[in-house]
């Protein structure tokens, strides 16, 4: 690929190369700073291994793009809720306990094994490998929707929405608590603040706990990755209320962001084994059967109820909502009449 630098580039070869590779290319930023250090990327038949390297309005630099490698993961027969699918992306309503993604401690039965036994052929190769276009995820005891890429375009322009944060996710929790704007403990509580319509906004950084390297811990004063949570209520449940169903919409995407958030704010969610979601419930707010049945939920009671985004390709705006799955459905009924 011979591409031609236009006027004024950027100083920096990596970001005059992003700004001048053409959009059919579906050559990522990230995908571009790989290839410059392989030493894919010349000029006048010198390569340029230095992303900071300065380049000139009409100077020709050559790309050499190697085929998508076939993955090494394998794909597996797994049933797959599919809510929608067109030739470029798929949205499906992942149960709670997939795994969305391989890991060591999973190397199968995973959302991305399933995956790649749907789509057959069709996948993308953003970053160098055939897989299916994981552009978000979700935890392995987190249920709800995904959108997943199937072409290198459709890759890159959901990923731009993602890391815009124009893409819309909503989440269903049931939490310990309510989430109160007049509770003085809240307003004393760093980083959460109130909005208009009853909302409540948590905002702080996110990164690895320093003890506890498998916990995301919450941060400030610049440390760690820029996180915002806003959440409503929308049920309570108990006399006197004890638990909360808490609509939490993100702007930020981050590992772990809406347990660790609603845990700093003194409100972790119901069955959450990591974010002390094992709160002793108050004495007789709840009846026996209720009280019983929030002890024995095994997960973290979250769901991704709602995904919002533009199509990458036709520019059509997509709207999904998925049902709460069975286990939570089935608590909030016996929550509902167990007051």
């Amino acid at each position: 690929m011979r591409i031609t630098i236009g006027a004024n580039p950027p100083p920096r070869l990596d970001k005059a190369l992003a700004r001048d590779v053409p959009e059919g290319a579906a050559l990522s930023r990230t995908r571009l700073a790989r290839l410059i250090a392989e030493g894919a990327v010349t000029r006048a038949g010198a390569v340029l291994d230095d992303p900071k390297a300065r380049v000139a309005e009409g100077e020709e630099i050559e790309i050499i793009v190697p085929e998508a490698e076939e993955s090494h993961i394998g794909p597996e027969e797994i049933p797959l809720d599919i809510v929608w699918e067109d030739e470029d992306l798929v949205v499906v309503n992942k149960p709670p306990g997939m795994v969305v993604h391989p890991a060591p401690g999973t190397p199968s039965g995973t959302m991305v094994n399933a995956l790649l036994h749907h789509f057959g052929g069709k996948l993308s190769g953003v970053g160098g490998a055939k897989r299916p276009g994981i552009v978000h995820r979700i935890d392995k005891d987190t249920s709800g929707l995904l959108v997943v890429a199937k072409s290198d375009r459709a890759h890159h322009g959901l990923a731009a929405q993602f890391e815009a944060h124009t893409a819309e996710r909503a989440y269903l929790a049931l939490v310990h608590g309510v989430p109160d704007r007049g509770d003085p403990r809240l307003r004393g509580t760093r980083g959460v603040a109130s909005e208009p319509g009853g909302v409540i906004r948590i905002q702080s950084g996110l990164a690895r706990h320093k003890t506890d390297r498998q916990k995301q811990a919450v941060y400030f004063d610049g440390q760690g990755r820029h996180a915002v949570t806003r959440a409503r209520v929308l049920e309570t449940y108990g006399h006197p209320p004890a638990l909360s169903l808490v609509e939490c919409r993100l702007e930020t995407g981050r590992t772990h962001q809406i347990r660790v958030h609603m845990a700093h704010a003194g409100h972790g969610l119901v069955g959450d084994p990591v974010y002390g979601g094992r709160r002793k419930l108050p004495a007789r707010a709840l009846s026996t059967a209720a009280t019983e049945a929030v002890g024995r939920f095994d997960r973290q009671a979250l769901h991704a109820a709602q995904l919002g985004f533009d199509h990458p390709v036709t520019g059509e705006h997509l709207h999904f909502e998925a049902p709460l799955p069975g286990d939570m459905a089935d608590l909030l009924e016996l929550l509902r009449g167990g007051a």
